[in-house]
């Protein structure tokens, strides 16, 4: 791809036709990561954390945000989101938890997006619920895995761990 699809001829910013294309059951796998203080993270692994279970929370909030990408990107079409899962995994030996988020339509446009949103979602409250006892948490590489579906068929990052 040569050129940018979310503008015009005229450099005008709009909103892609994708009326034409044709529907097809579309995934997206993204991950991300938050990095924290290791007492932090055995607080959210033991269940000890005073807000309750931050990672039952995050995974909603991730959910809900996928359904609500439209609304926060404005060039996005809206999509009738077919599954949504979303993995919290503590790794102990980094000292963070991996976000993976599977979100799957059937439509006319990839699902890249909504996954992305709910990863990040997803992310950040577990940073909202933890911050009083950890500001410095870091959220970091943020990215889409894998994608399936339109023309554009099977894509997969090379260095993913699926």
């Amino acid at each position: 791809m040569t050129q940018l699809t979310h503008f015009n001829q005229s450099g005008e910013a709009h909103m892609v036709d994708v009326g034409d294309k044709a529907v097809t059951q579309r995934t997206a796998v993204t991950e991300g990561y938050i990095e924290m203080q290791p007492e932090t993270l055995k607080l959210v692994i033991g269940g000890g954390h005073k807000k309750g279970d931050v990672l039952a929370i995050a995974r909603i909030a991730g959910i809900m945000a996928s359904k609500r990408t439209a609304e926060l990107i404005p060039l996005c079409h809206p999509l009738p989101l077919t599954h949504v899962e979303i993995s919290l995994t503590p790794e102990p030996e980094h000292n963070r938890i991996r976000c993976q988020t599977t979100a799957k339509t059937n439509g006319q446009t990839g699902v890249e997006m909504e996954a992305l949103t709910a990863t990040q979602i997803a992310l950040l409250t577990i940073y909202d619920m933890c911050k009083a006892i950890d500001r410095g948490m870091v959220i970091q590489s943020v990215q889409l895995l894998e994608k399936d579906g339109g023309k554009s068929g099977h894509w997969l990052r090379s260095s993913a761990t699926l």
